[in-house]
């Protein structure tokens, strides 16, 4: 994908842009730059059985909740999160941070966040149906905790 058309996708204040998809990998891999800015609503606390999930920080920092340890990663640190293990992030901090995230293998695709996206958007800042959110995480590989 060019990174000068890359799609940003919104979910609430979070923003998404796919550097790679599975399908450009022969689903090896999937990478995304993801935006949290400070004190923004974070997704609940899951597991995905498919794939491990490394992050690395750009910018900011977020907190990072891993089978109930709190780890900060901050620009240049990295964290791995295998398969099957609980988590959470969140940006509790007072500066907006960007991360890459690296899904292998390339399970997880814009798909996902384009759902999440609509169904935020449709519940106008209110919150989202969450049978519905549940629906979407189970149907892209995601387990809800």
């Amino acid at each position: 994908m060019s990174t000068t058309t890359r799609e940003e996708i919104k979910i609430g204040g979070i923003a998404v842009r796919f550097l790679l998809e599975g399908e450009a990998s022969n689903g090896a891999v999937a990478v995304f730059e993801f935006d949290v800015p400070a004190g923004s609503p974070a997704p609940p606390p899951h597991s995905h059985d498919g794939y491990e999930e490394t992050i690395y920080g750009l910018r900011g920092t977020l907190t990072w909740t891993v089978e109930g340890v709190r780890t900060e990663v901050g620009e240049g640190e990295v964290l791995c999160i295998p398969r099957g293990v609980v988590h959470r992030f969140e940006n509790d901090g007072d500066v907006d941070a960007t991360s890459l995230a690296v899904v292998t293998p390339g399970l997880l695709g814009p798909g996902y966040f384009r759902e999440l996206g609509a169904l935020l958007s449709a519940a106008a800042g209110g919150p989202p149906d969450r049978d519905a959110f549940a629906a979407i995480m189970r149907r892209h590989g995601l387990t809800p905790a």
